[in-house]
């Protein structure tokens, strides 16, 4: 239990709290369209009115939220200040910054679609009032105010000669409220996994869809729509007493006077100008950024069409396991993608290896001559703008006295540059030592052994060095193949019998399938009783689940697994 909420205590905190405030903001601002001032509304549309506000004052307030997880400088900034307060519990929540993001999200999809239904309820609600024109009904009293020139009314559809649909159109509720709702289709609906995957594109310039958004979300209160009593009619009018007596209004010896209507002022701009400027300094950040000079000093073509660019940056100053986005002009103008470091900071160039899996990726890959025999003459390389970097979990690497890293195909990245860091440390007898990890437990799992070709020299060097230096038994580290059965491995060490291993070059040999995760896990417990071992993983959501479970039941007293994760 003490390492559940180690792991996911603040978590739920914060989830917990992020639903209390939108229950509370819901239920309260329900019960404030069923007061007197709201009376002869609801009389003409029923309880679809506090049906359409209070899921209303739920969206200013989620998107209010929802720039805030994107704002990578932002999460930076605190991530740097979190760090030096030595708060790791902390700063793992800003690792989750994109699953907040898409919670805010789902919650902002199911806000606007009980609003939109309450809304079309509305609307026929008071089109219903204009057609049956009864003059011993109320709704059609009610309906009727404003015909004289410059009066209030309650009734926004003024005439039984038209429709919902028209009055949809032509109002500037009407037209905000179906571009921020199509707006929000598209975003979420390119948003799915699958496009996002194949069609990063396409996800890439809908999303962007959220200026738009934001404007029809601004000015969307600004029609006053919805109309209530004011104050001072309510002095005249009182409701409880002059609803039935609706025919004798303003009527020479009547005590109640015609009601006069009016909306609230727009509101949602409060919500959102603070997270909106923020959002514009944050990108403003980014295009200074983009604007400073990158030189790429090596291109190296790796066998298995994994692209790895060494560049240099005045000024630019990383540590290990952080992340950088890059755009590339010459392929396109506006999108940005991340990849992770796989350079040691200890090294005078920054470095990312980039597997080739899409058009931009591949676009990439051709301006840099990937595809031609010969040798790339520098100045013919293209140009690239790099933005970053940014902090990730696997900056609290160090924390930890035993350390498991978990890395699955390409997500071995981060840690890359967390092993190369280790060991520059030792080899240059850095004062840091004392905070560097007692042992690190090093798990890659790769589906074929292309996978393997571009890392492979990194350990084989690493590997040759610790040798050496009589380091062996500093790092422990397990290569899988995840795709290959014992029966096929057998088959191919009993043809290939050498010292190192035939598909690595390693001394450790490759093993073949899955890791039993149960048997790991008790054997680093067993191993190092009364520590906290730093769990880190950059792999699949399948994976981390796994492991996070693992991490759980395998927790006692003495030795405690904490989970960390980074966005894959």
């Amino acid at each position: 239990m003490g390492n559940f909420v180690a792991n996911e205590g603040l978590s739920i905190f914060v989830i917990v709290v992020w639903l209390g405030i939108n229950a509370y903001l819901f239920v309260q601002f329900y019960l404030n369209f069923l007061v007197e001032k709201w009376f002869y509304t609801r009389v003409l549309l029923g309880q679809a009115l506090p049906w359409a506000r209070a899921p209303a004052a739920c969206l200013n307030f989620n998107c209010m939220l929802i720039l805030l997880p994107v704002c990578r400088n932002l999460l930076s900034f605190l991530r740097g200040s979190i760090q030096v307060r030595r708060k790791p519990h902390v700063s793992r929540q800003l690792d989750r910054n994109i699953t907040f993001h898409k919670l805010v999200a789902y919650m902002i999809a199911f806000h606007t679609a009980v609003h939109i239904v309450a809304h079309l309820f509305n609307f026929e609600y008071f089109m219903d009032a204009q057609l049956n024109r009864n003059g011993s009904l109320l709704t059609f009293a009610l309906s009727e105010i404003g015909n004289e020139e410059n009066s209030s009314f309650l009734n926004p559809i003024r005439s039984n000669e038209t429709n919902p649909t028209i009055v949809m159109f032509t109002t500037i509720a009407g037209l905000t409220g179906v571009a921020i709702t199509l707006a929000l289709i598209l975003i979420i609906t390119s948003s799915m996994e699958v496009i996002r995957r194949s069609y990063f594109e396409v996800f890439w310039y809908t999303h962007h869809l959220f200026v738009i958004f934001f404007i029809g979300l601004v000015f969307h209160g600004y029609g006053r729509i919805v109309r209530g009593q004011t104050d001072g009619s309510l002095k005249s009018n009182d409701p409880s007493v002059c609803a039935e007596r609706f025919e004798d209004w303003g009527t020479n010896g009547s005590h109640c006077a015609v009601p006069v209507f009016a909306g609230n002022p727009p509101g949602t701009w409060k919500w959102v100008l603070a997270p909106m400027i923020l959002y514009v300094c944050e990108r403003l950040v980014r295009l200074y950024r983009s604007h400073q000079k990158v030189v790429i000093t090596k291109v190296v073509m790796h066998p298995s069409k994994t692209l790895e660019l060494q560049m240099k940056k005045k000024g630019f100053r990383m540590e290990v396991g952080q992340y950088v986005f890059i755009q590339c002009p010459s392929v396109s103008r506006l999108e940005w993608h991340p990849f992770t470091l796989t350079s040691a900071p200890e090294e005078d160039y920054f470095s990312a290896h980039i597997r080739i899996v899409g058009d931009w990726t591949q676009a990439l890959y051709e301006a840099c001559g990937g595809d031609k025999n010969e040798t790339q003459e520098a100045w013919k390389l293209p140009k690239v703008a790099i933005d970053g970097p940014f902090g990730t979990a696997s900056e609290d690497v160090f924390r930890y006295e035993v350390v498991m890293l978990v890395g699955a195909g390409i997500g071995v990245t981060p840690f890359a540059s967390i092993l190369k860091s280790v060991w520059y440390k030792h080899i240059q007898n850095n004062q840091e030592l004392h905070s560097l990890p007692d042992y690190i437990y090093f798990y890659w799992l790769c589906p074929e052994t292309q996978a393997f070709e571009w890392f492979a020299d990194l350990l084989q060097s690493l590997e040759r060095q610790m040798a050496e230096k009589g380091m062996t038994d500093f790092l422990s580290y397990n290569i899988y193949l995840t795709r290959w059965k014992e029966a096929e491995a057998a088959h191919f060490r009993v043809h290939h019998e050498a010292e190192n291993d035939p598909i690595t070059g390693l001394k450790q040999k490759t093993l073949y399938g899955k890791p039993n995760w149960d048997n790991e896990f008790t054997n680093i417990a067993s191993k190092h009783p009364g520590t906290k071992v730093g769990v880190f993983l950059c792999g699949p959501p399948q994976l981390g689940k796994s492991l996070e479970k693992q991490c759980l039941s395998h927790s006692e007293a003495d030795v405690k697994f904490i989970f960390n994760k980074e966005n894959f």
